[in-house]
C-alpha cells in the first residue's frame, strides 16, 4: 500500500476514550468522494465489515469503527487507501476494494521492507500484484511484467533499477525500447541518433528522472553509468553488471527478443515488459515477447508477472478505456 499523502492523514481524524481501543471514527474532508469510498449502496464497507470483522456506520461524512483493535486499524488503512485512490480520480471497484484488504493485513513495517527505496522516492506495491512483481524482481535474474498500459509494469522496473544502481548490486543501468514499430525507420528522421531516438525513449527518461535527482540522471548519461538506446543497438554487446530493461516488448521479433536476451552477463539482471494487446508490428508477424513466453515457461531463474485491468493505477477511464478495447476484441470480426 502506497504511504499515505499528508492531506489523506489530515482528512481522517480518530475519536474516543483515552485507552479505548475498540472504536474509531474516521472524518473525510471532501463528501463528493464518499460514493466512490462506500460504493453503491454501501456495498465497499460491507466487504470490509465481512473481511475484517468490523462495524461501519456512515454518518454524514464520518465512518465510526468497532472492533478489536488491529482490526480497526486495518479497517482505517483501507478507507485511507480507497480515498487516496478517489482523490486522485482512480475508479474504485470492488476489486481494488479486495486488494486494499489484502494489503491492509502487513504491517507497516512489513510495507516498508518490501518496498523499493530509491533516491527520490519510497515505492511501495498499490495492488496485490505489483506486490508480486516487485518480488519477482528480487527474486529472478529475468523477469516478464505482462499487462495493460497502467499498471506500474515499467514504473516499478526502473525503479528497482534505480535502487540496485544506489546499493552497488549493479555498475549500470541500461533501458531499452524496440525503435518505431520494432522496424528501423530511423534514418528518415532529422538530427543526429540521439535526437532520432530520443522521442521513442522518452517514457524511460520520464521513469528515471522519478526515482533520481537530475543532476544524478545527467552524470550517469554522461559516464555513460545510464544507458538508454534503441533495442538495435544490443547486438553483439555481452551486458555485465548491469540492470537491464527491455520496454514495449511486445514490438519486438522473436530473433531481436533472443538476441535482447541472450545480452544477460554475468552479475546482470533484466526485466522486459509489455501488453501482448498492442503488437504494433506487420500483420502475421509473430511478437518475440509471446513467443519468449512460450519458450521459457519454466525455466528456473525466469519469473512471469501478469498485470490485468484491475491493477491500472492511473486515471480511472484508463481503466475503462482498456476494458472498451478488450471487449471490442473480443468481438468477431466481419470478413
Amino acid at each position: 500500500m502506497s504511504p499515505l499523502s499528508a492531506a489523506a492523514q489530515a482528512a481522517a481524524t480518530a475519536s474516543g476514550h483515552a485507552g479505548d481501543d475498540t472504536s474509531l471514527t474516521i472524518a473525510f474532508d471532501d463528501n463528493r468522494l464518499l460514493p466512490l469510498i462506500f460504493g453503491e449502496h454501501d456495498e465497499h464497507l460491507a466487504l470490509i465489515e465481512h473481511k475484517l470483522h468490523v462495524a461501519l456506520t456512515p454518518r454524514g461524512n464520518r465512518v465510526a469503527v468497532r472492533g478489536s483493535a488491529a482490526d480497526i486499524q486495518r479497517a482505517r488503512a483501507v478507507l485511507l487507501d480507497l480515498h487516496e485512490r478517489a482523490k486522485g480520480g482512480l475508479e474504485i471497484t470492488r476489486g481494488e476494494v479486495e486488494g486494499a484488504i489484502r494489503m491492509s493485513r502487513e504491517t507497516a513495517a512489513e510495507a516498508e521492507a518490501g518496498a523499493i527505496r530509491t533516491r527520490r522516492k519510497l515505492v511501495t506495491a498499490r495492488t496485490p500484484t505489483q506486490r508480486s512483481y516487485m518480488e519477482a524482481i528480487r527474486a529472478n535474474e529475468l523477469v516478464f511484467g505482462i499487462g495493460p498500459a497502467g499498471t506500474g509494469k515499467t514504473y516499478i522496473a526502473v525503479a528497482a533499477a534505480a535502487q540496485a544502481l544506489m546499493n552497488g548490486e549493479v555498475d549500470r543501468i541500461i533501458l531499452s525500447r524496440p525503435a518505431v514499430e520494432a522496424g528501423e525507420r530511423l534514418g528518415f528522421l532529422p538530427g543526429d541518433m540521439k535526437e532520432k531516438v530520443d522521442p521513442y525513449l522518452r517514457p524511460l527518461y520520464d521513469a528515471l528522472y522519478d526515482m533520481m535527482p537530475a543532476s544524478l540522471v545527467a552524470k550517469g548519461l554522461a559516464e555513460n553509468q545510464i544507458e538508454i538506446a534503441p533495442l538495435a543497438f544490443m547486438r553483439g554487446r555481452t551486458l555485465s553488471s548491469a540492470f537491464i530493461i527491455l520496454d514495449e516488448a511486445q514490438n519486438t521479433t522473436p530473433p531481436q527478443m533472443k538476441m535482447f536476451l541472450t545480452r544477460l552477463g554475468e552479475g546482470s539482471r533484466m526485466v522486459v515488459t509489455g501488453d501482448p494487446s498492442q503488437v504494433d508490428l506487420p500483420p502475421g508477424a509473430t511478437s518475440g515477447l509471446a513467443n519468449a513466453l512460450a519458450v521459457l515457461k519454466g525455466v528456473t531463474g525466469v519469473g512471469t508477472v501478469t498485470f490485468s485491468q484491475a491493477d491500472i493505477v492511473r486515471h480511472a477511464l484508463v481503466g475503462r478505456i482498456v476494458a472498451a478495447y478488450d471487449r471490442d476484441g473480443a468481438k468477431p470480426k466481419k470478413r
